[in-house]
């Protein structure tokens, strides 16, 4: 995973984060109002770690979050992509996480970057169900998942947190129902 493209949609490509997207990254980490229902602005150095968290990542498990470029300029725009969690409500467990930077707010690139990376992990990668952890009053986010097929399934209480986020779910459409 090189940095092949992971998915394309008519304005939008996802593809495997480069160490050189670290300042396109600062600015959705360490934007507070785009980190208000995580764990607030993150630090330069912070975010380098991520980056390199990715990478491995990449290697360890064939997935990870991607980069969201907007075609048109060739600017990172933020991340989406897959992320393992080994216990959410005692099952593990793959999440389609998404984070934008706040110029790219409003445009429905959210939903078209979720949708792109849903399709490629059923599709390509196989994977049978995906979740999104979403923190209650993040209306915005809880659209998007919406949007792209998943519903809630329940509450959780992640270790660390102060308040439970809510799990929305999809699984991957079985070929009987395609049939007729």
């Amino acid at each position: 995973m090189n940095g092949a493209t992971i998915a394309e949609t008519a304005r939008l490509l996802l593809r495997p984060f480069r160490l050189s997207d670290h300042e396109a990254l600062n600015r959705v980490f360490g934007d507070a109002e785009v980190m208000r229902f995580g764990d607030g602005p993150r630090t330069d150095a912070w975010v380098g770690d991520w980056l390199r968290d990715c990478l491995d990542g990449y290697k360890r498990r064939g997935f990870g979050p991607w980069a969201v470029v907007e075609r048109s300029s060739g600017e990172v725009v933020g991340y989406c992509g897959l992320f393992y969690f080994p216990d959410v409500n005692g099952r593990p467990e793959i999440e389609l996480g998404y984070r934008l930077a706040r110029a790219y707010w409003g445009r429905g690139y959210a939903t078209e970057a979720v949708i792109a990376a849903r399709d490629y992990a059923f599709g390509v990668l196989g994977l049978s169900r995906l979740i999104a952890l979403i923190d209650p009053d993040n209306v915005a986010s809880r659209r998007v998942a919406k949007k792209a097929g998943m519903q809630y399934e329940s509450d959780v209480m992640l270790a660390g947190y102060t308040h439970p986020d809510r799990v929305y779910t999809i699984t991957r459409p079985s070929d009987k129902e395609g049939a007729h």
